[in-house]
């Protein structure tokens, strides 16, 4: 990956598979929201504003020790997603059809806490709401850092009655959130151990938190944990498999199942029509 500092800012050339817009309207993070053409956002910590203009991709206000530490990791630029993409064509013409039209979106490397608190509240839940929710809880009980909040840590959490987090709205969910700080900060689920676990193993582990199903547990493995073999499945993905791949497990993706499953949901959502209902 080759970048560079231009006064504050670092440019990259536009890869062939990488797409803001459809990485972080994709459905796997919730703080980013956009602009003005700009992307602005918290993740890890840290602000960011980004944008695509011509053929660069621009990063504001970040130095290159900056891009090198965080964003590089972060938006997952040293994987061949233009390798990954190539391995699913053929399988069918949706999934070639998916591949042409999503294959933008790259899997963000995001802080496992957060992930796993976001997806409890996404719960039957649409994405406007979900935001609302998360930026009601960084507003009300994450660390002030000047022009944002951060996400609050599980300890923060840990504590606090359903009322206490009665100013959020997460409804039903906030039992579930505090359950999940209660087991991360004490110490019963280790987010380190569990990056060492097979997939499935790590996926029980996980599923031992109040409301955390498969889906949820998928999702965090997925995107906080960037195991790229991890298949969350909701209801437009059983629609998915159900219509186009009948005898399928999502096994049969292999290693990268991940990334097949974020392009064939991306795609489903935009193309509703593909069902002929």
């Amino acid at each position: 990956m080759e970048f560079k500092q231009i006064g504050r800012n670092i440019e990259i050339n536009i890869l062939k598979n990488f797409d803001l817009s459809q990485t972080f309207d994709c459905g796997q993070c919730f703080r980013f929201q956009k602009l003005n053409g700009k992307y602005q956002g918290t993740a890890l910590g840290q602000n960011l504003t980004v944008y695509q203009e011509s053929e660069k991709i621009i990063f504001e206000n970040v130095s290159s020790d900056n891009f090198k530490n965080i964003w590089l990791d972060y938006f997952d630029f040293d994987t061949d997603y233009e390798k990954i993409s190539e391995s699913f064509l053929g399988i069918n013409s949706v999934m070639d059809a998916a591949v042409k039209e999503c294959s933008g979106i790259r899997i963000l490397r995001q802080d496992p806490w957060e992930t796993l608190c976001s997806f409890i509240i996404s719960q039957n839940n649409n994405i406007p709401r979900i935001k609302k929710i998360i930026n009601a809880l960084c507003s009300n009980l994450g660390d002030d850092v000047g022009d944002t909040h951060l996400f609050p840590k599980p300890q923060k959490l840990a504590n606090l009655s359903e009322d206490a987090l009665a100013p959020i709205r997460a409804g039903f969910r906030a039992k579930y959130i505090i359950d999940a700080a209660q087991k991360i900060s004490s110490g019963v689920i280790d987010f380190e151990k569990l990056k060492k676990m097979p997939d499935d193993e790590a996926k029980n582990i996980l599923m031992q938190i109040k409301g955390v199903g498969t889906k949820v547990a998928d999702c965090m493995l997925l995107y906080g944990m960037h195991r790229l073999s991890a298949f969350p499945m909701d209801v437009w993905m059983k629609r998915v498999m159900d219509k186009f791949f009948p005898d399928k497990s999502p096994g049969f993706f292999g290693e990268y199942a991940g990334i097949a499953q974020q392009y064939l949901y991306h795609y489903s959502r935009s193309h509703p029509k593909i069902f002929g209902d």
